[in-house]
């Protein structure tokens, strides 16, 4: 029997909010030094200067500059679901405006590496990765910032 309404789920859990119209990556912050790392993660902090023992989840900022970029022509292994037959997508490594650590992610569809250029300002969205019968499985995407968007101007 197939679900008459489908749950909206992250594809990976913890990583980012799934507010579809604001939505955040969610990292790690040292308490004591304020070093940030993505993907989230607890344990001891990762700058080997500090002697914290502890990691505290956060929101980070969802918009950000192409640090690098490249376009996958071939389906990553399982357990990524892609379409039939495949289609070639962007990557983008985007530094984080407030953070400055770089995070790769997809590139929003539509939007292919011949559009992006180092230094473009970018920001986070929701997109789907694939659907079942109950879920849809989302993932955090990069896409160009709209002009006059706050932060796009940095």
């Amino acid at each position: 029997m197939v679900s008459e309404t489908v749950t909206r789920v992250p594809a990976v859990d913890g990583w980012f909010t799934i507010d579809l119209r604001e939505p955040h990556l969610i990292g790690a912050r040292c308490p004591k030094c304020e070093t940030v790392v993505f993907p989230p993660r607890e344990g001891p902090c990762p700058n080997p200067d500090c002697d914290s023992d502890t990691l505290e989840p956060t929101e980070l900022s969802r918009r950000g500059r192409v640090w690098s970029y490249t376009e996958n022509h071939y389906a990553p292994p399982p357990p990524y679901v892609a379409a039939e037959p495949f289609e070639p997508y962007a990557l983008a490594a985007v530094e984080l405006a407030d953070e400055g650590i770089v995070v790769l992610g997809q590139v929003a569809r539509g939007v292919s590496a011949a559009e992006l250029r180092v230094g473009m300002d970018m920001q986070l969205e929701i997109d789907t990765l694939y659907r079942d019968d109950e879920h849809e499985y989302l993932v955090y995407v990069w896409a160009p910032a709209a002009p006059g968007a706050a932060g796009a101007d940095r």
